[in-house]
């Protein structure tokens, strides 16, 4: 999704709380250096949404925010969390209304080792895997309610919505992701506990993947992979999972790598028929936050599942290196093991935009392998 001006991307901005306001600059300026070198540009357009906001006005985001962020190609947000605040009100007063109008349905997290960032698994084996979470439905619905609140026999249900159309499509998508790598899907499901929806899922991802068949098909409990992914992480190409299952494999996933500043996101409308939403998976982290230690290659990373998403898969790869390079190299912030400020990290990944600048301009090709 491009705007009509073709080289330049109109980018809303939220960077919201805490560290997010310290590494979304940093970011930016990854970024800028990186359209430069590929002769395009960014029009960013910033807005003070998050905790604050919401503090001045009893809501996240504006009554006409979302028809705001439509008029843009992609939606950049930093991180939202206040310590005097809800997480209910900051996730449904912001992030599901902006996956759920614009039809986001695809979470995508890259879960891979980085040069330099010492994994917490003994084996140093390198991980390198794509988890694909259905991202509008399943077990975040809004079905549901309380009853009898503040009785002995109060209550609470939650039901779980399993669509065909929501299943059917991120199946799709995680195919299509695994038949660019090592052409192998594994599905997570628990289909010998929760006695509907799970197996209902097991037969639609089925069903898609008999389309694909050059893709290998693995089905697994949540409670197995959940282990294994402990165990032994790079055994696996890319992972399809429900909302819930795909939220707690994906942090559990990256947690292996050593880093969970370092985790990045993409929230994506596939067709591009709204903007996508590109987020670091940390938090506001308020108890760092104003120190200048945080690390922003989360954020960064974001940045680079963004290019690829507009279509600048050259300039996706070459910012993803040279974050790689800065790290090889031993620029990094105290929860990677070194001694580098959030500004000076994002100032290494800059030079060497400039530096490998020869190495992508030449070749111009190729999409981004996070």
């Amino acid at each position: 999704m491009t705007t009509a001006a073709g080289n330049t991307h109109r980018i809303s901005v939220i960077a919201g709380d805490g560290i997010g306001l310290e590494v979304m600059p940093a970011a930016i300026g990854c970024l800028d250096a990186v359209a430069d070198a590929h002769g395009f540009a960014f029009d960013w357009i910033e807005r003070d949404w998050g905790s604050d906001y919401f503090f001045r006005t009893g809501r996240m985001l504006p009554v006409d925010g979302l028809e705001q962020l439509a008029t843009t190609d992609a939606v950049f947000l930093g991180a939202v969390g206040h310590p005097d605040l809800s997480d209910v009100e900051t996730l449904w007063g912001l992030l599901i209304p902006i996956r759920r109008t614009f039809s986001q349905y695809i979470n995508l997290r890259p879960v891979k080792t980085l040069p330099g960032v010492r994994p917490v698994l003994a084996d140093p084996t390198p991980i390198d895997l794509m988890i694909v979470r259905e991202n509008n439905e399943g077990e975040y619905s809004e079905v549901g309610g309380r009853v009898y609140r503040g009785l002995a026999n109060e209550m609470a249900v939650q039901e779980a919505v399993f669509t065909r159309v929501g299943i059917t499509r991120a199946a799709r998508f995680a195919a299509e992701l695994a038949s660019t790598r090592r052409g192998k899907v594994t599905s997570a499901t628990k289909s010998n506990g929760i006695i509907h929806s799970m197996p209902f899922w097991d037969e639609v991802v089925r069903e898609t993947l008999a389309g694909y068949p050059e893709v290998e098909l693995r089905s697994e409990l949540i409670d197995a992979l959940a282990a294994s992914l402990v165990l032994h992480p790079w055994r696996y190409d890319v992972i399809v999972a429900s909302n819930l299952f795909g939220d707690i494999l994906s942090d559990l996933a990256g947690a292996a790598t050593g880093s969970i500043g370092s985790l990045a996101s993409a929230n994506l409308n596939p067709e591009g028929q709204h903007p996508s939403m590109f987020e670091p998976v940390h938090g506001s982290a308020p108890d760092i936050a104003g120190t200048g230690v945080a690390n922003p290659i989360g954020q960064i990373w974001s940045g680079a599942l963004m290019l690829d998403a507009l279509g600048r898969p050259a300039a996706a790869a070459h910012l993803v290196a040279a974050f790689e390079s800065a790290l090889a190299d031993g620029v990094r912030t105290r929860d990677l093991g070194g001694t580098a400020s959030t500004t000076e990290l994002a100032d290494a990944v800059t030079d060497r935009v400039v530096q490998l600048a020869p190495d992508y301009l030449e070749t111009n090709e190729g999409a981004m392998r996070p």
